[in-house]
């Protein structure tokens, strides 16, 4: 099998996790890492013992790196994407995969036109608890789907948001609480329950100070499907353990509330094969939220995951879970519930493309 070499695009934190990850797949090696700042580059290259740059085209120039991870500022996500495509190489891109669905489209049409494949990263989605409710709704358990919800009330300090220049800020984050924090949740409620036809929204800056964007926000949905549903997005609901990020999913023939990777409600009118595993390892309890307070604490399962479904899918020619079009759907959604918010909760039609 055909070991592949990958370069990283970013210097913070989640370019790290990238390394870490990388560093635990059989088929990956992590050839260079690029940040702009030298010092960071070179230390960066140090501590994982890959080639370091502080040139991006230098790094891009590097035949031997095969793909290449997007781990900048949201808001900067288009212009590397652009040049790794221009390069021929294959591309993984953090979440959202920008801040605006044109500038996502404008990412999807360099990849094709290149001939290089482009796949977001949501890492929530592999895991097991997931797979398990997507394969239930697939199923019809749930029979008519009613009330389809997210709660993602998490808490960020002051100081966060006054590390970087750029957080907070609509140009690089392209929103608060939904795009920043609760795009991973929204991202999963929309792919276990369907696209959604309209909204209305409000949303709010409560408890923090000198940032462009909100810390809470609410939205009522209509799903294509004709179920209801709400998302609930927050970087202003404090605990000492944080808060677990859910979906609740409840339809006329059964109910499951997934609480990060494990379900708090597994309950459905007949049972299924699958009960009795999803009884047996899916059903603990969750008593600290995963990155609800802090973002460090995010395991790298998920990412490893999902870079392995990206090898996989160059080994088969296969489309990747997270393709491009598919990660442009959260973003679509929650730039709409920026629209209704803005427009004093007007309902806003979804459209395809917009």
């Amino acid at each position: 099998m055909k070991k592949y070499t990958f370069g990283i695009v970013g210097g913070g934190m989640i370019a790290q996790r990238h390394a870490q990850a990388i560093q635990q797949i059989e088929q990956a090696r992590l050839g260079a890492i690029y940040a702009r700042n030298p010092i960071k580059a070179r230390q960066l290259g140090e501590t994982f013992g890959c080639a370091a740059y502080s040139d991006l085209q230098e790094m891009l120039a590097d035949d031997t790196i095969d793909i290449v991870t997007i781990a900048t500022p949201s808001g900067a996500h288009l212009e590397p994407t652009i040049a790794a495509a221009k390069a021929k190489k294959h591309i993984i891109c953090e979440k959202p995969m920008e801040v605006t669905p044109t500038r996502i489209q404008q990412m999807i049409d360099v990849a094709k036109e290149e001939g290089v494949l482009l796949s977001g990263i949501f890492n929530r989605r592999f895991n097991p608890a997931v797979e398990h409710l997507k394969k239930a709704v697939e199923a019809g358990r749930f029979g008519t789907l009613a009330l389809c919800d997210a709660q993602i009330k998490w808490y960020r300090t002051q100081e966060y948001y006054d590390s970087g220049k750029w957080r907070g800020t609509m140009a690089l984050d392209g929103g608060g609480a939904l795009m920043n924090q609760g795009i991973h949740t929204i991202d999963l409620l929309q792919y276990l329950v369907g696209k959604v036809k309209r909204l209305s929204a409000s949303m709010a800056l409560l408890t923090h100070e000198n940032i462009e964007v909100e810390d809470t926000a609410v939205a009522i949905l209509e799903f294509e499907n004709g179920a209801r549903g709400v998302i609930q997005g927050s970087t202003s609901c404090w605990s000492s353990t944080g808060h677990p990020a859910e979906i609740q999913l409840c339809g006329s023939h059964g109910s499951a509330f997934l609480t990060d990777e494990t379900f708090r409600v597994w309950d459905f009118k007949g049972t299924h094969e699958q009960d009795a595993f999803v009884q047996q390892n899916l059903m603990k309890s969750t008593e600290k939220g995963l990155g609800a307070n802090d973002p460090n604490a995010i395991n790298v399962i998920g990412h490893i995951r999902n870079f392995e479904n990206v090898i996989q899918a160059l080994d088969t020619g296969e489309t990747p879970l997270i393709s491009g079009e598919e990660a442009m759907q959260s973003v679509r959604l929650i730039t709409a519930i920026y629209e209704s918010a803005n427009n004093n909760g007007t309902w806003v039609e979804l459209v395809e493309g917009k």
